[in-house]
């Protein structure tokens, strides 16, 4: 039997294809378009893999982890992100996921952050260049320390805004922005 797949991710495009890839891979994958469709597919039946968006249409895929990994405490659960930020993927783990990976993703590199088991072997992990220690820039620690007051305050604008002493305005057009890479 072939193992199944869960794909909680609200962007159409994106999770058939990886669904499609999947497939090709030997996997059943099902696509779940909010946290409520994987509630659902959770409690018919028993999935191997999960795949979460950080950022869904109508609310934060962190606040999915933990239902999901009380629903499928065997699965392994993977965090996939464009806005991949400190405190958000140390949220992630502590709800339960297994992993948290940043976009762009391939199917190659999600099944390797699944620490994928083919012929009841694992897939080696590649071994990961070392880079020499440098400061972050002002911006990508400013990036992070909004990230992380966010997460302390569960994701509320009006109420980050406040612990900033910042505009709410200001604080959406922060966070609209892409982060800075260093």
């Amino acid at each position: 039997m072939s193992a199944a797949f869960l794909i909680l991710d609200d962007n159409d495009v994106f999770a058939s294809t990886l669904a499609r890839s999947l497939a090709r891979r030997g996997f059943r994958a099902v696509v779940a378009h909010s946290g409520e469709e994987a509630q659902e597919a959770a409690r018919r039946e028993r999935f191997d893999y999960v795949t979460i968006d950080l950022q869904l249409e109508k609310d934060s895929g962190l606040q999915w982890v933990a239902p999901l990994r009380q629903a499928l405490p065997q699965a392994r659960l993977l965090v996939l992100t464009g806005y991949a930020s400190i405190a958000t993927t140390v949220q992630a783990i502590k709800s339960g996921a297994d992993n948290y990976l940043a976009k762009p993703a391939n199917v190659d590199s999600i099944l390797s952050a699944l620490s994928y088991v083919a012929e009841g072997e694992a897939v080696a992990e590649p071994a990961l260049p070392v880079e020499e220690a440098s400061p972050l820039s002002l911006e990508r620690l400013e990036w992070e320390h909004i990230q992380r007051v966010l997460a302390e305050h569960e994701g509320n604008i009006s109420s980050t805004a406040r612990a900033l002493n910042m505009h709410r305005r200001t604080l959406q057009r922060k966070l609209a922005k892409r982060p800075v890479a260093r």
